[in-house]
């Protein structure tokens, strides 16, 4: 085993640090208590505060080298 440690020790110590990891998800869960309400309509470009930054300048950017030009 790593170290040097027996089997039994080794499978302690994970089943204690699984334990230990889930007890303190389910903590922070009840916590923070997360809103998984999904909408019904998806809300429209722009309005989620977790877009990148410059987003729309990029599309603004990618549509007016799409748009054909005329002469």
């Amino acid at each position: 085993m790593p170290a040097g440690v027996s089997w039994s020790s080794y499978l302690k110590m994970f089943a204690a640090s699984l334990l230990a990891m889930c007890a303190g998800a389910e903590v922070v869960h009840r916590y923070y208590r997360p809103d998984l309400r999904i909408p019904e309509i998806p809300p429209k470009p722009g309005e989620l505060k977790t877009e990148l930054l410059g987003l729309k300048e990029r599309q603004q950017e990618h549509q007016n080298s799409t748009v054909p030009r005329t002469l």
